[in-house]
């Protein structure tokens, strides 16, 4: 299961310069469409004079989109998609905003700008490697509690909701692809065997975990 991926650790900026036009590339991370609109809204009100606020986005979730905003088609938010692509990352947006110089630079001109600012932008940020996650929620009674906890930790698990009620419960996140062996790590330590000797049904006296 391919649960790993490439993004940005941090917005940036790139600049190109052609015969008197000046782009500017805001290379950003996004987790949705909703951050995309905030970042536009942002653009559009610091760059109040520029005609073109060009993009291209990119999520995880398999959604994308692009923009040529006015340009001629092709020449603007496929350039900006393809540097996208190129450094395969994802969860990423790119807004490039050009101010006019008085000269056309043509397609030819326009695609090698829209291209060049946004490499510039791509040069000046970390490119980081994440991971899918999944939630697991575990109950148990109060008398395995503190055992449980010691096994989560020694196993690296991070424990990010409890719930001490009347039913306690607990989750901690682990890889999508990883999600099923670290619930039989964590029967094995509490159980005392080894990993191989755990079966997805094997169960611990007063823990109970989801199905796997």
């Amino acid at each position: 299961m391919k649960d790993a991926y490439k993004t940005i650790a941090h917005p940036t900026l790139g600049e190109f310069r052609d015969r008197g036009s000046k782009f500017i590339a805001q290379l950003f991370p996004m987790s949705s469409e909703l951050t995309f609109a905030e970042w536009m809204s942002k653009s559009k009100t610091e760059h109040p004079k520029s005609r073109h606020h060009c993009y291209a986005y990119r999520l995880n979730n398999g959604i994308e989109r692009l923009s040529d905003d006015g340009e001629p088609s092709g020449s603007a938010g496929r350039p900006i998609m393809n540097r996208l692509y190129s450094a395969e990352i994802v969860d990423v947006g790119c807004i490039v905003v050009r101010y006019f110089g008085g000269t056309k630079l043509g397609v030819p001109g326009l695609i090698n700008a829209y291209k060049s600012v946004t490499q510039d932008a791509l040069t000046k940020v970390d490119v980081i490697q994440r991971y899918l996650t999944e939630e697991i929620q575990v109950s148990f009674d109060y008398a395995q509690m503190g055992r449980l906890m010691d096994v989560l930790k020694q196993l690296g698990l991070v424990v990010s909701k409890t719930d001490l009620g009347l039913h306690p419960t607990l989750a901690y996140e682990a890889r999508l692809s990883q999600s099923a062996d670290s619930i039989r790590k964590i029967k094995a330590k509490m159980l005392g065997r080894s990993f191989d000797d755990i079966e997805d049904d094997t169960m611990v006296p007063g823990v109970r975990f989801p199905d796997h």
